[in-house]
C-alpha cells in the first residue's frame, strides 16, 4: 500500500472523529479549566450569591448579575486570599482598570457570601 494510500485513509478516519466529536460536544456547556484561577471562577460562578444589607444599601445597583460579571472579568488575587480555611475560603478578587477596585467573597459549600465591595 503506497504512501498516498495511507494518508488517505488517516485524514479520512481522523475526518470522521472530528465530526463525531462536534456532535457529542454540541450544545453541552463543556470547558477545559486548567489555570487556579478559572476552576476557583467557576466554582464561585455555580452557587448562590448572598450579600448583606449593608453592601446592599452602599451599592444599590449591585445585584446578582453585576456581581457575576465582577467575578468573571476579574482576576483573584491568591496573596492577599485566604484558602487554607476549612469552612469557607475567602477570595480577593480584582476587576477594572485601577488595583482599588475589588470583591471579597466567602466561598462556603452551598453558597457565595460578599463579605466587601470596594468600587473606584
Amino acid at each position: 500500500m503506497g504512501l498516498f494510500y495511507r494518508l488517505g485513509y488517516y485524514l479520512a478516519g481522523f475526518t470522521v472523529g472530528l465530526i463525531f466529536l462536534a456532535f457529542v460536544f454540541n450544545g453541552k456547556k463543556t470547558s477545559c479549566n486548567y489555570s487556579p484561577s478559572a476552576r476557583v471562577k467557576s466554582d464561585l460562578l455555580q452557587k448562590k450569591i448572598e450579600f448583606s444589607p449593608q453592601i446592599h444599601r452602599l451599592y444599590p445597583h449591585i445585584n446578582d448579575s453585576v456581581l457575576r460579571a465582577y467575578i468573571t472579568q476579574g482576576n483573584i488575587n491568591f496573596s492577599k486570599s485566604e484558602t487554607q480555611l476549612d469552612s469557607c475560603r475567602i477570595y480577593h478578587i480584582n476587576f477594572g482598570s485601577d488595583k482599588n477596585s475589588f470583591l471579597k467573597v466567602a466561598n462556603c459549600e452551598k453558597r457565595l457570601d460578599v463579605l466587601k465591595v470596594q468600587l473606584p
